[in-house]
């Protein structure tokens, strides 16, 4: 099976789960062979953590785990522990839930931030040290948070760095009238996860994630994504801007969206409609330009709007 084929098998499993968001699931299964993290951001109820559970179900030998995050939930909890075996008198490590191919941090903002940060290295390096051993994270290693809109009560603001290993953040937001009377019937005998086979292995993902690097992107693109994360820097309502790991983020989800368009070149339209899901969440914007009304992905619009691309 090709890599296009193998990526269109995915996506129609997903979407015959999550009803109305093709768009969406478009991009955050590319965001998944490019090898990035997703945040999904959005009210509770919108299908956040089914969509997690329906891309694990369309991937044959994927484990998945989910850690619900809490006040209370401790590093260890996410990472592994040791724990003294009262036979051999020796430590014994138990892996945490982080050792797996599909983690879905659940509310990941509920947590301290000390908690949220246990995943940092993960993210970033796919490994994780625990008590001074470095261990190496098997697998595709995808995590998928969703968080809660932080004017919700017990919510704690993702610190920057941890924002800035999210390769993109995005919402599902609420379907039309007819998708939602659609839902209604297609959970009238049973969930369809219950029923949900899976499309593709794992093996084929780590294929995708191999071809991804294969999508050719032009000298002149590389260009005008530099100079699409560089014109957030030195902005007077803007704090913190885009890093470098964004622009790494914003051509490689690029070329994972082209193939799965079905092409193996990149065009300049595609760095436009994934750069505001790319950038935006990874600037931090002067309180008195948020308070009028100004955010990320505001920024990012206006950028797309004066730069022009190359032709």
């Amino acid at each position: 099976m090709s890599p296009s084929e193998s990526a269109t098998r995915l996506e129609q499993s997903v979407c015959t789960i999550i009803r109305g968001q093709e768009k969406t699931i478009r991009n955050i299964l590319a965001c998944l062979i490019s090898g990035g993290h997703v945040l999904l951001e959005d009210n509770p109820g919108t299908g956040k953590t089914t969509l997690a559970k329906a891309i694990a179900g369309s991937i044959k030998g994927a484990d998945f785990s989910r850690i619900q995050f809490t006040p209370d939930l401790l590093p260890s909890d996410i990472l592994g522990v040791s724990i003294l075996n009262q036979k051999t008198a020796e430590f014994q490590f138990h892996p945490g839930p982080v050792f797996t191919d599909i983690l879905l941090a659940d509310e990941i903002n509920r947590a301290s931030p000390r908690t949220q940060s246990a995943l940092l290295e993960s993210m970033a390096e796919q490994q994780a040290t625990i008590e001074g051993k470095r261990y190496q994270l098997e697998g595709l290693f995808f995590v998928i948070a969703t968080q809660n809109p932080v004017e919700f009560r017990g919510t704690y603001p993702l610190p920057e760095a941890q924002m800035d290993r999210f390769a993109m953040q995005c919402s599902l937001g609420y379907v039309s009238a007819a998708e939602e009377a659609d839902i209604l019937a297609s959970q009238n005998n049973g969930h369809p996860l219950d029923s949900l086979d899976p499309a593709v292995t794992l093996d084929e993902v780590i294929a995708l994630q191999a071809a991804v690097s294969n999508i050719r992107i032009s000298e002149e693109l590389r260009h005008y994504i530099v100079a699409l994360t560089n014109a957030t820097r030195g902005l007077e309502d803007v704090r913190l801007s885009a890093s470098p790991r964004a622009s790494l983020s914003l051509m490689k989800v690029a070329q994972a969206l082209s193939l799965f368009e079905g092409r193996d070149f990149v065009t300049p339209e595609t760095i436009q409609d994934i750069a505001p899901d790319v950038i935006a969440h990874r600037l931090v914007i002067a309180p008195e330009a948020k308070f009028s009304g100004l955010t990320g992905r505001r920024v990012v619009e206006d950028i797309l709007e004066k730069i022009p691309a190359p032709v």
